[in-house]
């Protein structure tokens, strides 16, 4: 359903950091990065698609979040949702919402919340029940 999504930034470094860590923690792989351009995605080891992608808007305006916007990444397991947390807050991130189940979503909804240092509404989720 979904191609790639493309998150605005406007410190390439900083961003580059902030989502390599994140999403090392996830076990998603670094299709491409090319700070000159600047841009860089990620994916799901072994599938072209979907990218998470991270670069300058097109327009060469400074990046803004959008109201109500969010992504969400999708976490192998529980603890998997802890670390991305953790790591997040460590490399910049600022907390939107401590891991923990989210039972208005469904039973085993685990999720937390975060955002970049640019505004990025991130949510790293699990659906699954607990091992």
């Amino acid at each position: 359903m979904i191609s790639h999504v493309f998150v605005g930034i406007t410190d390439f470094q900083r961003a580059f950091r902030f989502y390599s860590a994140v999403m090392e923690t996830l076990g998603l792989q670094l299709k491409f990065c090319d700070a000159d351009k600047p841009w860089a995605a990620w994916m799901v080891s072994g599938k072209a698609r979907p990218l998470f992608i991270i670069g300058p808007p097109y327009n060469g305006e400074i990046a803004t979040a959008g109201n109500g916007q969010m992504i969400a990444l999708l976490a192998p397991d529980r603890a998997a949702v802890d670390n991305a947390y953790t790591v997040a807050l460590k490399n910049g991130g600022h907390c939107e919402g401590v891991p923990g189940l989210r039972p208005q979503y469904h039973a085993h909804y685990y999720g937390a919340y975060f955002r970049d240092a640019d505004g990025n509404k991130i949510c790293v989720c699990c659906h699954d029940a607990a091992a």
